[in-house]
């Protein structure tokens, strides 16, 4: 029997590693004989560095950045084992959970570590990049990091803007004379967690912005300002990135990259399979595991989940998820091949409790799933 667990992160409780350890246990509680391959995914968010230096042979460095508030933080980013690429994980620099709740405001976070970051592997003689995107705190539509590597965005008044993404409503104009010339001798990877575009109903402020602590009142301001970015961007720039699909990674962090460093967007759940080598661990799988912090409509925009569901779908494997919580439209994901979802959100499970007691409910309810669903029995 063999059985292929591949979670991602839990935010804020469990790493991608970690889930897997969890839920491995819930399946030798099962079957203790079972065949069990852990290999935790990303989609570009948590863990893609580590997941893809493990993978590459490759090796950490550390580095030194401005945080998602503007304050000096310590970082990681990494040498992949070609030796000639270096792959930065935005998380790690303006990341989501490097803000307490209550300091949460995407009116001001920024991305300009990140440009930092970039800038100090140009120093170092790199022009070959992966940056992966996700579980960021911005919303600036990438011009933070634009900013740090040379780029002005100016007023009416030909007065260069504060960062954070709200003072975008004021950009008038989008000055790339002084970017930093190394960029284009650079290939840049984006590897975006989501589909979603710049703006609009389904876009990175509507969609994402609540979560990073945008009010109902603020989401409507900053989908104003990225509405703002784009057609700026198209003015000064003549590239579209409005409703190009992925733009909206990491609050519009995509958009910018591919504007104003002509990097080239691709899903970051599909790098990560094909860097871990999924295909090959499917080969005669009884059944796969995925799991992560939430499940709902918004896994299907090219969560890392679903795209190792729709793989497993591919060769008739059965999917069972594990999460946090099932929210709002996770009923949709069994089109995309996942074949059962369950929650670790029992009766009279505070959200406290499950993020303080996350690894041995992961392992509870992963259990129990086993043991009473028969669609879940390995082939």
């Amino acid at each position: 029997m063999k059985i292929i667990i591949a979670p991602q992160a839990f935010k804020g409780s469990l790493t991608g590693e970690e889930a897997a350890r969890s839920i491995a246990e819930g399946v030798y509680r099962v079957w203790p004989k079972a065949h069990v391959d852990l290999l935790p995914v990303s989609d570009g968010g948590n863990d893609t560095l580590e997941i893809l230096v493990k993978a590459t042979g490759g090796r950490y460095m550390d580095g030194e950045a401005a945080g998602p508030l503007g304050e000096v933080l310590k970082t990681q980013w990494g040498i992949l084992g070609d030796g000639q690429t270096a792959v930065i994980e935005t998380a790690k620099i303006c990341g989501l959970l490097l803000i307490p709740e209550e300091l949460r405001n995407p009116a001001l976070t920024t991305s300009f570590g990140v440009g930092q970051i970039l800038s100090h592997c140009l120093d170092l003689g790199f022009r070959k990049f992966v940056i992966g995107l996700g579980g960021s705190a911005t919303n600036d539509g990438g011009c933070g990091l634009a900013q740090a590597m040379g780029v002005k965005f100016l007023n009416q008044n030909h007065n260069v803007l504060p960062l954070g993404g709200i003072s975008l409503l004021d950009l008038a104009e989008i000055d790339l004379s002084e970017l930093d010339p190394r960029i284009k001798d650079s290939e840049i990877s984006v590897a975006v967690d989501v589909t979603n575009p710049l703006c609009g109903p389904l876009g990175a402020s509507v969609i994402y912005g609540p979560q990073k602590g945008a009010s109902p009142a603020l989401v409507e301001q900053l989908d104003k300002a990225m509405e703002r970015l784009s057609k700026i961007i198209e003015k000064d720039l003549r590239v579209n990135v409005r409703d190009l699909p992925g733009a909206g990674a990491a609050g519009g962090l995509a958009a910018g990259l591919l504007a104003f460093l002509e990097g080239k967007l691709c899903s970051g759940a599909e790098l990560i399979c094909d860097s871990i080598c999924l295909e090959a661990h499917l080969t005669n799988a009884d059944l796969v595991i995925v799991g992560e912090g939430s499940l709902d409509l918004q896994s299907s925009f090219d969560k890392a989940s679903v795209v190792v569901a729709r793989r497993a779908k591919r060769k008739g494997i059965p999917v069972l998820a594990v999460s946090g919580i099932l929210g709002p439209g996770y009923e949709q994901l069994i089109q995309q091949g996942i074949n059962q979802m369950v929650s670790i959100m029992g009766s009279g499970i505070s959200h406290n409790e499950a993020i303080t007691n996350a690894f041995s409910l992961v392992a509870l309810t992963t259990e129990k799933a086993l043991r009473e669903s028969q669609i879940m029995m390995p082939r």
